[in-house]
């Protein structure tokens, strides 16, 4: 995206590892504004990074491989943007990835539509008013609610039922670095805090899952799965990332940690199980990868995603993003950034 007095929009680092592996690996590699990318011409101005680590606009060649890091929604979901990457996905000559960011509520419905992906999906809706929560917590006496379209785990709420207790529900709520809890004698006094905290923004309610834990933290797992050079979805790397002590989630932002999950998972559950487990993390992340392409219509590079093991060692479903955030582990971030060429040479191959 352009932005007059810095050029374009997204995260410059990124920006330069991306192109210094790809000159490393033989392709032409820059960054073009949505602005910039005129397609009816073979030339585009495009932002090249310069010896020095300044950026430099010069004519570059028509891109044969787009790969979109329109760093947020607001900004792709603007009418030219999205007439843009249209125009991208019709053009003959060039391919383009990634099309949109997903939408969190449309993800469940799409892994509740393959038998092969439905049992890692926890049971999720839309929150329209108090009859949901209602019908939901009947059900499930632990929920999570959570906006459609927020990130890095801003605005999550925890509720749960404990019949013993004298105000039986209580509500958490995720702030920036730590959690407020309120209790209630009766759903109808909690719904009056949920809607305070909701009301306008479009919420998911989703069934809470007790996360394993390693001295009383919760952890779950973000996988990056990318196509490799033969065009097919590969896990390029796990990492754990575990639950700040006063957190509901476990967003490094908010205090969460970046572990490694060959260690986390022997604790609790032994080594044995724990090699089962990963195993079955990859093949998950795989056929959600596939089932979640195809549902959605457009081809895409890379999703990451995130999967938490419950006490019992069972897999959930959370999330998947379509636009990664980098991957700090420096073996998966290597390995990931050559994929986005290997895949991109398959892609110009096939042409």
């Amino acid at each position: 995206m352009h932005d007059s007095h810095t050029m374009f929009r997204g995260n410059r680092q990124n920006f330069q590892e991306i192109i210094k592996t790809g000159k490393e690996m033989g392709f032409l590699v820059y960054v073009v504004t949505v602005r910039d990318l005129k397609l009816n011409s073979d030339t585009v101005k495009g932002y090249m990074l310069q010896r020095d680590h300044t950026w430099e606009q010069r004519q570059c060649p028509l891109p044969l491989v787009i790969y979109n890091r329109i760093p947020n929604r607001e900004d792709e979901s603007l009418p030219w943007v999205r007439r843009k990457i249209k125009e991208c996905q019709l053009h003959p000559r060039i391919d383009i990835y990634n099309p949109h960011f997903f939408n969190k509520r449309q993800l469940f419905v799409w892994l509740t539509k393959s038998g092969l992906t439905k049992k890692w999906a926890p049971l999720t809706k839309r929150m329209k008013g108090f009859p949901t929560l209602y019908e939901m917590i009947k059900r499930k006496p632990y929920l999570y609610l959570k906006p459609e379209d927020g990130k890095a785990g801003q605005g999550i709420m925890r509720v749960r039922y404990q019949k013993s207790k004298p105000l039986p529900y209580r509500i958490q709520i995720q702030n920036n670095k730590n959690s407020t809890t309120y209790k209630a004698a009766s759903l109808e006094r909690l719904w009056n805090r949920v809607y305070q905290e909701t009301k306008g923004s479009s919420y998911l309610i989703q069934q809470g899952i007790e996360l394993a834990q390693v001295h009383g933290r919760a952890f779950d797992l973000r996988i990056l799965v990318q196509k490799n050079e033969s065009g097919l979805w590969a896990v390029t790397g796990v990492g754990a990332r575990m639950a700040g002590a006063k957190s509901i989630t476990t967003h490094v932002p908010r205090g969460g940690t970046i572990e490694d999950p060959e260690k986390l998972l022997p604790i609790v559950f032994g080594q044995e199980r724990s090699d089962a487990i990963l195993s079955e993390v990859r093949k998950a992340a795989i056929h959600i990868a596939r089932q979640i392409e195809k549902s959605s219509g457009h081809p895409h590079g890379e999703m990451s995603m995130d999967l938490g093991i419950d006490n019992e060692g069972v897999l959930w479903f959370f999330e998947a993003n379509s636009r990664p955030m980098k991957f700090d582990e420096p073996g998966i971030r290597k390995k990931s950034l050559e994929r986005i060429f290997q895949y991109s040479d398959y892609l110009i191959n096939q042409r």
